[in-house]
């Protein structure tokens, strides 16, 4: 049903609020048997790309000229990096450096959060390392004390590494301190539960299946509102310099 036209999607120059209702799947090169939504790339004014891979089953998906991260939704991917081959299931996650050659593949039908981001080098860094985990592996971290608000780390903090991904987990009324506004630019897509975003001078309901993209200094807040938690995977970039240097 159309609903006559009616959508929760909204485009402003700071923000993107993108609905499932308004999802359009499409292909990508160096892929078979997998369709992609693609959220955010520098088309709307993001830095990065984010997207969610659907596979079909026996889908693959090879390498990428940027470094990726690939967190899975649901399914069974068998990723082969550095001549090692990893399975990875719901709530697995990966790192994959720029320049890696890897390939995923799916053992069942699986959808997967994708994000690829050209990386930054840094003087003098360590050369970033493949990452695979589990985030059930991480114990997690109440943000600013709150014990009703928890973050999960799921990339390595150091100079090697130019952005982080974090999943951010929210008891039902919990909410962020204070509304932030900061050089980083965020991909949210939510998985679990719903509640109120801030962005800008607008607030919007979102839900399980939404994603956010926030610009540079775009004011942000979130409340989580119903009775079951809310949670949502949240990426940022991260250690270097603004000028580039």
């Amino acid at each position: 049903m159309h609903h006559l036209g009616a959508t929760r999607t909204t485009v402003r120059p700071d923000h993107l609020l993108h609905t499932p209702d308004a999802f359009i799947r499409t292909p990508l090169p160096g892929a078979r048997g997998v369709e992609f939504v693609l959220h955010a790339s520098p088309r709307v004014g993001a830095h990065f790309v984010q997207m969610t891979a659907e596979f079909a089953q026996d889908g693959v998906l090879g390498n990428t000229p940027a470094q990726r991260f690939v967190y899975v939704l649901e399914g069974t991917l068998l990723l082969t990096v550095e001549g090692a081959t990893h399975e990875l299931t719901a709530a697995s996650f990966a790192y994959i450096p720029q320049g890696a050659p890897h390939v995923l593949r799916a053992v069942t039908a699986a959808r997967a959060a994708i994000i690829e981001k050209s990386y930054a080098p840094e003087t003098g860094a360590p050369a970033p390392q493949v990452v695979v985990g589990n985030e059930s592996s991480i114990t997690p971290i109440a943000l600013m004390g709150d014990e009703g608000l928890r973050v999960c780390n799921l990339m390595p903090d150091g100079p090697a590494y130019d952005f982080a991904v974090n999943t951010m987990t929210y008891d039902p009324g919990a909410a962020l301190a204070m509304v932030e506004a900061h050089i980083m630019e965020h991909g949210l897509l939510m998985l679990e539960g719903g509640g109120i975003y801030r962005l800008g001078d607008a607030w919007y309901p979102v839900a399980a299946g939404d994603f956010i993209w926030m610009a540079p200094w775009c004011p942000q807040w979130f409340g989580a509102i119903g009775k079951q938690p809310a949670k949502y995977l949240i990426y940022k970039d991260w250690r270097r310099h603004p000028l580039g240097a």
